[in-house]
């Protein structure tokens, strides 16, 4: 199937449209396994998927970074979403209370100027990854594909009551299916940067070849879902997290040592 130019077409200055520029890199299986928690179960490949994007939210744009991981629910797998930074404040807190979306304020720079593209994405001052590259060309379109991610929704009680929940943790499921429009390689240098807000240099680390693409796909539908609950009591050591994200943390922040 070729690429559709009429779907590719923008408009000046318009604001939807843009590629997603889709980052993949093996990690280490262990590094995956210590952020997921008990009912979120490793998968058979150790990837880390980056997407490094701007979309129209609330007829605005918004620039965001997603974190997933490879990982598997009830024995399906899909994507374990271990951060969602954006840079528009509105959809941060009401995307985590409705449906656990790990979404928190950060600076996101990402641009394609020819055959040029630059990625940049920044959290409470420090810059935790950048991007690098050209792209070198079309690629062959896949046929449609489904996507499954996985969220945790959860409430601590008031108070930060011992192992106590206004709302215990539960698994949101994100079935998506989509069809492909344009691909296109890019070759270039990730660099995964020391930080305390997200520290994804060091928790998910590069252990082999690093692919990207800028991707447009034509969503065909998505449903979000209250999966099945997770046991709360295992899950008590994942609920301090940074921010709004999945990292691991001290109730909203970096892990302070003694």
């Amino acid at each position: 199937m070729a690429t559709d130019p009429e779907k590719l077409r923008i408009d000046p200055g318009e604001i939807g449209g843009w590629p997603i520029l889709r980052i993949e890199y093996p990690t280490d299986p262990e590094r995956i396994a210590d952020l997921l928690p008990p009912g979120i179960e490793p998968a058979d490949t150790s990837n880390v998927h980056l997407s490094i994007y701007n979309v129209p939210v609330s007829d605005e744009p918004e620039y965001g970074v997603v974190v997933k991981v490879d990982a598997c629910y009830r024995g399906v797998k899909g994507g374990y979403a271990v951060a969602y930074g954006i840079d528009q404040e509105s959809a941060v807190y009401i995307s985590k209370e409705t449906n656990g979306q790990p979404k928190f304020l950060a600076e996101i720079e990402y641009f394609r100027y020819g055959d040029v593209v630059r990625a940049r994405c920044t959290h409470h001052g420090y810059t935790f990854l950048e991007f690098r590259g050209r792209t070198t060309g079309a690629a062959p379109l896949p046929r449609p594909f489904s996507d499954r991610d996985y969220w945790i929704k959860v409430s601590r009680a008031v108070g930060f009551a011992e192992k106590a929940y206004d709302f215990p943790p539960h698994v949101v499921l994100v079935q998506a299916e989509y069809q492909p429009i344009h691909r296109e390689d890019v070759s270039g240098e990730l660099r995964l940067l020391e930080s305390p807000w997200d520290p994804i240099a060091e928790r998910l680390p590069i252990r082999g070849p690093v692919r990207a693409q800028l991707t447009l796909d034509q969503p065909l539908s998505r449903s979000i879902t209250l999966e099945g609950p997770l046991d709360p009591d295992a899950f008590w050591p994942h609920v301090d997290t940074i921010g709004s994200s999945r990292w691991p943390g001290t109730r909203g922040g970096p892990k302070r040592s003694a």
